[in-house]
């Protein structure tokens, strides 16, 4: 399999390319609307044929690349089925498969950073978006974001993923680039709590400051 985690260093946002072969269909996930022309290069020289692009969810800190992507090679853009995004042709429920040749993808339900919030598991690995960070969880106050969904989404939806598992999220902002089910259980912080009350307290009271590109992404990404 072709693998390649790519990052965006202004947003911290990881995009992810995939392939089962060179000279294949690709699928990216996460992209990031400045890097397009990076993606467009590496996928000219894995000699990789894009045919799908993905969103886990609606993105407040940086525009998505997509509709670009979309432009420049025709790829089918993929988000979940609660996304209201325009530029979206195809639209995943929770349990259907995202399938390119060589390589199939389960898609999760994990609201609760938004609404939207989809993750997307593939035999080993699982792409987490915003929902289970290393060592973090996605925020949940904008963006109709819900403590309480998403503390369900981590706890009894990719918990219960096996422990060896590859954790894969869309942003990391210390360096890390993967981790796993079993580390992240045990050493997250935010995942030590005994309850969801306790879970939902923890996270009213982050008092985080909304993200600066966050005016001018969601409208853009909406369109």
């Amino acid at each position: 399999m072709i693998f390649r985690q790519l990052f965006d260093s202004v947003s911290s946002t990881y995009s992810y390319l995939l392939a089962s072969r060179q000279g294949g269909e690709a699928l990216i996930i996460d992209p990031v609307l400045e890097r397009t022309d990076r993606y467009l290069q590496l996928i000219r020289e894995l000699d990789l044929k894009l045919v799908k692009a993905v969103d886990t969810h609606l993105h407040a800190d940086h525009i998505t690349a997509l509709g670009a992507l979309r432009d420049h090679t025709a790829c089918i853009t993929v988000m979940g089925e609660q996304s209201g995004v325009d530029c979206v042709s195809m639209r995943v429920a929770d349990g259907e498969k995202l399938t390119i040749e060589g390589l199939c993808l389960e898609a999760i339900y994990t609201p609760g950073h938004t609404d939207d919030s989809y993750s997307f598991a593939l035999a080993d690995r699982v792409f987490t978006g915003d929902t289970l960070l290393i060592r973090g969880t996605g925020r949940t106050d904008f963006q109709n974001g819900d403590p309480r969904a998403q503390y369900e989404s981590i706890f009894n939806r990719l918990l219960k993923l096996p422990d060896e598992t590859l954790v894969f999220p869309a942003h990391d902002y210390k360096g890390d680039s993967v981790s796993t089910i079993a580390e992240e259980r045990a050493w997250n912080p935010r995942l030590q709590v005994k309850s969801v009350d306790e879970y939902i307290a923890l996270m009213a009271n982050l008092k985080l400051p909304n993200p600066k590109m966050m005016d001018v992404a969601v409208p853009a990404n909406m369109r």
